[in-house]
């Protein structure tokens, strides 16, 4: 036992060493040198998170489109520093006129943000004047939040409903999707203190595990979809309905648990002026719900390894994709549990709403309608219900680090789609939603590394590292370590920082750790360099039963490719390489092939890893 314990000692050594070989930045390194992280990959001993419970009670008037709610919040603070302020972050607040943005907006989107009518701390009140607020604000404590203690949180808050939707909003006059909907506590965490960073509608979210208790109002005949568990469907649903939500949970089978025409008629709901639904999430990074009065309310359940998990969908009568989304849902829960990420879905149950944000949100997506092209209807709902594994299970800094998320939900998607359409539909689907584009602009911002904080990149800048590059990174390393191998690195990380907050470098330093290799010569090539995707045959030579091509790696990413030989004979044969062949020198390398018969000529194809200049990748022997 102490020379097995030895040698993992001397190996998790190595990995400190090795983890110099990375640039980081100051206050990542000062985390890691105060204990918060480890150079194994995994959360340190001193590793710290703060928590909320919240428990919210929210009204939508469907008259004057106003969302108003009172909240109490018990906020952890488990840091070892005292806290002198709250930041308060409200999304919503991106809507007022003079709210930074990424772009610009029609009068539809702005309204007049977030109006505080009360804010106590510990009973304490404060004079509090939202109208100046942005998105996120500071509070000055009067008494100070000491490390390692409690405070209880009560706000009292309204504000409108923009009449455009996008990822939240009025989706018609009655159906609402209502996210980010109440003023809650940002993150505070080890490498940035209180997180500042305004929402300006590019960059995505951080947020902190908390556990949300719901109660939300809704006028008669309006049906809640949300996040987490239906707690009482029995005190809001008429006798028939229940029945039909109740035989979904239990059922593969698609049904309708309410057609339009019975939406319409008021025989769903139960007859109260006002029904008060109630739902329960727990450890989860964020709450949303939806409502509306004439949705068709489809449902199933799915079986997976340890729960059944129910599968709901709301959407506009005669949606020709959304009649499919359920049993896509059941299937998506289905395969990204068993195949990859191989991790089981989490959760008890998912939602898809008609909207046209495509976007994701825990246990639920507001996806737009795509009719008339099933295929990227239904890779739309592989994408956003990706997202389930990054950035929800894993509690991803989607605002400074999108490609820790947005990427891997890409790749995912791509994997899902080849089970769903084929290899060579989903190859052709990637290469030209995703690749292509950015291949083919040779423009500076396309080349920004990887690693570059989201909110400095903008444009197409923003999505092809985002999105484009990094899921080509995640592809090269499984080609890189084999499947195997890639996915007991992947889940090393991912037990590692479930329900946590990870950073690049707990990603980076745990799959070296998890696939027992320095990896730090692939991730320098692919994240912090400005590299692109460009090979070329620079030379061939042809002697007896040996073949040499000599390649130079323009564009500088490690990349595989497969070598395809046509023999004067017309056959032909591909051999595959893996970026394993850039390890020692990224700029050139030399193939030494065995060949039978004479060659007419070679060609290099990188398949997803398409080429800037194609025309140099055939050379005529």
């Amino acid at each position: 036992m102490k020379r097995i314990f030895s040698g993992l000692m001397m190996i998790i050594s190595l990995y400190q060493v090795s983890a110099q070989d990375l640039y980081m930045p100051r206050n990542i390194k000062k985390a890691y040198e105060n204990g918060t992280r480890d150079a194994s990959g995994a959360p340190g001993k001193n590793y710290w998170q703060n928590k909320g419970i919240y428990n919210v009670e929210v009204k939508v008037d469907a008259a004057t489109k106003v969302v108003s709610g009172k909240e109490t919040i018990v906020y952890s603070n488990n840091s070892p520093n005292d806290l002198n302020d709250l930041a308060i972050r409200f999304v919503n607040n991106l809507h007022k006129p003079e709210s930074p943005r990424s772009g610009s907006v029609s009068k539809d989107f702005l309204s007049s943000g977030l109006h505080i009518k009360s804010f106590a701390v510990d009973g304490k009140k404060y004079d509090i004047n939202s109208d100046d607020w942005g998105t996120v604000e500071k509070v000055k404590l009067q008494t100070v939040l000491k490390a390692k203690s409690k405070a209880q949180i009560a706000i009292e808050w309204e504000y409108p409903l923009s009449v455009q939707s996008g990822r939240e909003g009025q989706i018609d006059a009655e159906t609402f999707y209502v996210a980010y909907s109440f003023p809650r506590i940002s993150v505070y965490d080890d490498y940035n203190g209180w997180d500042m960073l305004p929402h300006s509608d590019r960059q995505e979210f951080y947020n902190d595990f908390n556990d949300y208790n719901f109660a939300i109002t809704a006028p008669k005949n309006y049906v809640v979809w949300a996040t987490g568990d239906f707690l009482n469907p029995d005190a809001v649903l008429q006798p028939e309905y229940l029945k039909r939500y109740k035989a979904s949970l239990k059922s593969d089978k698609v049904m309708h648990v309410a057609t339009e025409h019975e939406m319409k008629s008021g025989k769903v709901t139960k007859q109260n002026k006002q029904n008060v639904w109630k739902f329960k999430a727990n450890n989860i990074t964020d709450f949303c719900f939806a409502l509306s009065n004439h949705y068709v309310w489809d449902a199933a359940s799915v079986q997976l390894k340890t729960k059944r998990a129910s599968v709901q969908a709301g959407y506009k009568a005669g949606a020709k994709d959304f009649e499919h989304y359920v049993d896509w849902m059941r299937y998506n829960l289905d395969w990204f549990s068993k195949n990859w990420p191989g991790v089981e879905y989490p959760y008890n149950v998912m939602t898809a709403i008609q909207g046209y944000a495509d976007m994701e949100y825990p246990m639920m997506i507001n996806d737009s309608s795509i009719p008339d092209n099933l295929q990227d209807a239904r890779l739309t709902a592989d994408h956003e219900i990706a997202h389930t594994y990054f950035p929800f299970y894993m509690g991803i800094n989607e605002t400074r680090y999108a490609f820790m998320d947005e990427g891997w939900a890409t790749t995912l998607e791509y994997l899902i789609g080849i089970d769903e359409n084929g290899e060579a539909p989903a190859k052709e689907f990637y290469q030209n939603f995703r690749v292509k584009k950015w291949i083919n602009d040779p423009s500076a911002e396309q080349d920004q590394p990887i690693i570059t904080m989201s909110t400095q990149v903008s444009g197409a800048g923003y999505g092809n590292n985002s999105y484009v590059k990094a899921s080509l990174s995640y592809l090269a390393l499984k080609d890189y370590l084999g499947d195997e191998l890639f996915k007991k690195a992947l889940h090393h990380y991912m037990d590692n920082w479930n329900g946590k907050h990870p950073v690049p470098w707990d990603y980076f330093n745990s799959m070296n750790t998890g696939s027992g290799k320095n990896l730090n010569w692939f991730f320098n090539n692919w994240f912090y360099t400005n590299n692109y995707i460009d090979l070329k045959i620079k030379g061939t030579a042809q002697q007896n039963d040996l073949l040499t091509v000599n390649i130079d790696n323009v564009g500088g990413f490690a990349v595989p490719f497969d070598a395809i030989l046509t023999y004067e004979d017309g056959t032909t044969e591909k051999l595959h390489f893996s970026p394993s062949i850039w390890e020692k020198d990224q700029k050139q390398t030399a193939l030494t092939i065995p060949i039978k018969k004479k060659v007419k000529s070679i060609t290099l194809d990188g398949g997803l890893f398409m080429d800037y200049t194609p025309a140099d990748n055939t050379k005529v022997l």
